[in-house]
């Protein structure tokens, strides 16, 4: 298995995406650890392994420090680090204060900065890779959830300079995901009839999967991306199609 003997932190990793991630790594073999403020619900497993939790704020500092300080202790090693905790309510801009949306920002750019930087030494005695968790809603405007898309267009810009500045040792790409389909979904999209509604509006027809985020982060981590470093790599099942294709009584297919 092409991550063997490999050792992966996932931040967040206890639930939807994250959880998605995290058993993609554990059938490529890799040792994984996934952290959260809160246990998951039942073991994150694959392939009848399972991954080891460790309970921490990653908004603490000196909390995320002797996280990666306890891997090291654990495992000697480190050679992923998917940085994919993050999210956000549905806000308006003018129904929140500066610092509210403050939080939203804390939560998706500084916090994997914050990581980052505490899983660097080990990360590049290992030469290994870093995989941030980017959205297209920093890639576009994102009505209600603005501080969101700001935090995610944030982090495709650090993560192609961390690439450049860790170099050769550490590679670091961003994954661009659209939408995901878990066990949040309803927040988001609503009802089942609307959730295949929203499907539809998908060139594949469906939304993603956990489990394909999880295949294409084992892909930029493993050796066979070995020539990948500070590139985005969009997971959008196609993008969206623009709505004035649908708005205009011209060219339209008969």
């Amino acid at each position: 298995m092409e991550m063997d003997g490999r050792v992966a932190v996932v931040t967040g990793g206890t639930r939807g995406v994250g959880a998605g991630i995290a058993r993609a790594f554990l059938a490529a073999g890799a040792q994984v650890v996934v952290c959260a403020r809160r246990p998951p619900d039942a073991p994150v497993e694959a392939d009848g392994r399972k991954a080891e939790f460790i309970a921490v704020d990653l908004r603490d500092a000196a909390a995320v420090g002797e996280l990666f300080a306890e891997v090291g202790r654990r495992y000697g090693r480190l050679d992923v680090l998917v940085n994919n905790a993050g999210g956000t309510p549905y806000r308006l801009l003018a129904e929140g204060d500066a610092a509210r949306h403050a939080r939203v920002l804390e939560l998706n750019l500084v916090v994997p900065l914050t990581v980052s930087l505490a899983a660097y030494p080990l990360l590049r005695e290992a030469r290994g890779s870093i995989v941030m968790i980017g959205s297209v809603s920093g890639q576009r405007p994102s009505p209600g959830s603005a501080a969101y898309g700001a935090a995610k267009a944030g982090l495709a810009n650090l993560a192609s300079s961390m690439a450049v500045e860790w170099a050769p040792e550490v590679r670091v790409n961003t994954l661009v995901l659209g939408m995901v389909r878990t066990e949040l979904s309803a927040l988001h999209y609503g009802d089942e009839a609307s959730v295949a509604a929203v499907a539809g509006t998908v060139p594949l027809g469906r939304l993603a999967e956990p489990a394909d985020v999880g295949e294409a982060a084992v892909f930029l981590a493993s050796p066979r991306a070995a020539y990948v470093s500070g590139a985005s790599l969009l997971l959008h099942g196609g993008g969206e199609r623009p709505a004035f294709l649908d708005a205009a009584n011209v060219n339209k297919e008969s």
